[in-house]
């Protein structure tokens, strides 16, 4: 497969698996709508506070993730290295030099932020910088400059609102069964309304997890699209191939990173990540780093 035939394929798929996200929830507004008798104006207050989420996200989730981390903002003249790596890559991708910052760990990882290219930061571990070699490093930076490039930032920021989203119209529609919604069933409504108030129920259970899955399917998809970009940008896909080694290898403990922020990060912080089951890879954050290189080398 090419690189321009796995940009290609991971951009239909990403989009696909977006396009039925927006489906699902636009199905679960409507048989909560149905089974609590408000219709379609069940939906108002989630989507207040969806739209509030969304402008905290959009401002702020950088500045928060690198709270969380623990990252601090560095210059040239402290690590020339990853600041060189990261200037001389942006250029070569078109792109505003991002802000580089460091997290004080053995443990390598890395991971990129910001709502646009233009507020845009690259982290690194202190691991990272040690263990790589120049190719390896710019392989990785490369990696976190396409998902820059591709404003994959700001989908997964778009992404966790729509999880919240669901969360907020299951919780919604629970309390109105609890608590508002005797009146509208003891109106009326018939067995149709009956029909969609134990659906209702069922979607309330299930679809935070479902809501949940589809956002770990699309941040896997957006791992596979960097990796191919990031290979075309250095022109060098064995880079990055050799960096995947080198961090699958590795098992020191990463106590930086949060179920939040796991999914940011080139590579699952989490140690045991690749089970290679079919149904735990389903709650995997990243695709397995054993397909990622084989594709890499088959470029």
């Amino acid at each position: 497969m090419s690189i321009y035939t796995q940009i290609d394929s991971n951009k239909r798929r990403t989009w696909l698996v977006m396009a039925a996200f927006i489906l699902f929830i636009s199905l679960l507004a409507y048989i909560f709508g149905q089974a609590t008798g408000y219709g379609v104006s069940f939906v108002g207050i989630a989507l207040i506070f969806s739209g509030l989420m969304s402008l905290g996200s959009y401002y702020y989730s950088d500045s928060l993730v690198l709270s969380l981390s623990g990252a601090h903002e560095v210059s040239e003249a402290e690590e020339p290295k990853l600041v060189h790596a990261v200037e001389n890559l942006a250029l070569a991708a078109g792109l505003p030099k991002p802000r580089v910052y460091l997290i004080e760990s053995s443990a390598p990882n890395a991971f990129a932020t910001g709502r646009d290219p233009q507020h845009a930061v690259i982290c690194a571990t202190r691991g990272l910088i040690e263990m790589m070699d120049k190719n390896e490093l710019e392989g990785v930076i490369a990696h976190e400059l396409s998902h820059v490039k591709d404003y994959d930032t700001r989908l997964m920021a778009i992404v966790a609102v729509l999880v919240g989203l669901v969360t907020i119209l299951a919780d919604l529609f629970m309390r109105n069964m609890w608590f508002g919604g005797r009146r509208d069933r003891e109106e009326g409504g018939g067995q149709l309304q009956m029909i969609f108030i134990v659906l209702g129920i069922i979607l309330a259970i299930l679809s935070p997890l479902i809501a949940s899955l589809i956002q770990l399917a699309i941040s896997r998809r957006r791992e596979f699209l960097a990796d191919a970009n990031g290979a075309y940008l250095t022109r060098y896909p064995e880079g990055l191939a050799d960096a995947l080694e080198k961090l699958a290898a590795d098992k020191q403990p990463e106590t930086f990173a949060s179920n939040a922020t796991a999914h940011l990060f080139i590579v699952n912080p989490f140690k045991g990540k690749d089970t290679g089951a079919w149904f735990a890879g389903l709650f995997d954050t990243h695709p397995p780093i054993e397909e990622r290189i084989k594709i890499l080398r088959s470029m």
